[in-house]
C-alpha cells in the first residue's frame, strides 16, 4: 500500500513539477514580449506625421515647379511684346525719314501716326500686365519653394528620430528566445504527459503567435528611416538654394537690369531647383508611407502575440 501512495505522490510532484515549469516558461514570455507595442505604437504615429509633413513639401514644391513654368511663359510673351514694340518704333521712325512734303502725304502720316499710337499703348499695357504677372507668379515660386523647405527640414528632423531603439531591438531579441526555451518546455511536457491538453495548447498557440517575431525584419524600420532622412535633407537644401535664387531672379534689379540672360538663367535655375525638391519630396514621403507599412507589420505581430498571453 504505502509503495502505491509513493508511486501516486512520485506523480503528482512530477505534474506540479511540469505544471510549475510550463508556467515559469509562460510568464518569462509574458516578461519579455509584452508591451512592445507601446512603442511600436508611437512609432506608427510619428511615421504618419512625417509622411503628412514630406507630402504637404512635395505638393508645395511642385507648385512651385508648375508657377515657374508658368512664369517662363509670361516672360516669353513680355519679350515677345517688346519686340512688337520695337519694331513699332522703328516703322514710325522710317516713316518719319520719308515723309513727302505733300499735303495728302502729311495727312496719310498722321493717320498712320494715330493707328500706331493705339497699338502701342495697348502693346504697352499688354506688356505692363504680363510683367506683374510675371512678378506674382515669381514670389509664389519663392513663397512655395520656402514651405517645401521648411517642411522637408521637419520632415527630416521626425524621419531622424523615428527608429527602433536598442533596447525595443534588444527586447524582442530576448522575446524569440523566451519563446524558443517555452517551446522547449511545451515539447517536455508533452513528451511526459504530466500537463493538460488545454495547458499545451495554450502553449503552442503562444509560441505560434509570439515566434512570428522572427519574420519582422525590424532592421527594414530603421533602413526606410534613413532613407526618408536623407531624401528629405536633400529636399530641404534644394528647396533653400531654389527660394534664394527664385527671391534674387524677381527681385527689381534684376527683373528691370540690362542683363535679361542672367535673368532667365535664374529662372531657369530656381525651377531645376523646384524640380529636384519635389522629387525628393516625393522619395522622402514614399519611404515614410512604407516605413508605416513595416511598423503595422511590427504591431500585428505584437497584438498577437500579446493577445495570446492573455
Amino acid at each position: 500500500m504505502r509503495i502505491y501512495v509513493g508511486i501516486f505522490m512520485s506523480l503528482m510532484v512530477g505534474v506540479a513539477h511540469a505544471n510549475s515549469d510550463l508556467s515559469a516558461a509562460i510568464e518569462n514570455v509574458r516578461i519579455t514580449c509584452g508591451n512592445i507595442s507601446t512603442e511600436l505604437t508611437d512609432m506608427k504615429k510619428m511615421a504618419g506625421i512625417a509622411t503628412a509633413v514630406t507630402g504637404v513639401g512635395t505638393v508645395a514644391g511642385g507648385v512651385a515647379l508648375g508657377t515657374g513654368l508658368a512664369k517662363t511663359n509670361a516672360d516669353k510673351e513680355i519679350a515677345d511684346l517688346e519686340q512688337q514694340l520695337a519694331r513699332l518704333d522703328a516703322d514710325r521712325n522710317l516713316q518719319t525719314i520719308t515723309i513727302s512734303a505733300t499735303n495728302l502725304q502729311n495727312e496719310l502720316d498722321q493717320y498712320q501716326a494715330s493707328i500706331q499710337t493705339l497699338s502701342k499703348s495697348e502693346l504697352q499695357e499688354q506688356k505692363s500686365e504680363a510683367e506683374q504677372k510675371s512678378k506674382n507668379l515669381g514670389n509664389i515660386r519663392t513663397g512655395t519653394l520656402a514651405v517645401a523647405t521648411a517642411t522637408n527640414i521637419a520632415g527630416a528632423v521626425m524621419s531622424g528620430t523615428n527608429r527602433v531603439k536598442g533596447n525595443l531591438k534588444q527586447q524582442i531579441d530576448e522575446c524569440l528566445a523566451s519563446v524558443k526555451t517555452l517551446s522547449n518546455v511545451r515539447m517536455q511536457a508533452r513528451i511526459s504527459k504530466t500537463v493538460t491538453d488545454a495547458d499545451l495548447a495554450r502553449a503552442e498557440n503562444i509560441v505560434r503567435a509570439c515566434d512570428a517575431w522572427s519574420t519582422v525584419e525590424v532592421s527594414s524600420i530603421n533602413n526606410r528611416s534613413t532613407g526618408a532622412t536623407v531624401s528629405a535633407g536633400i529636399g530641404a537644401g534644394l528647396g533653400l538654394a531654389g527660394t534664394i535664387t527664385s527671391a534674387s531672379a524677381n527681385s527689381d534689379g534684376v527683373r528691370n537690369g540690362d542683363d535679361k540672360q542672367r535673368e532667365k538663367n535664374l529662372n531657369t535655375a530656381a525651377n531645376v531647383l523646384a524640380g529636384g525638391t519635389t522629387a525628393a519630396g516625393l522619395s522622402a514621403t514614399i519611404f515614410n508611407a512604407t516605413q508605416i507599412s513595416a511598423i503595422k507589420r511590427a504591431a500585428t505581430v505584437a497584438d498577437e502575440c500579446e493577445g495570446a498571453l492573455k
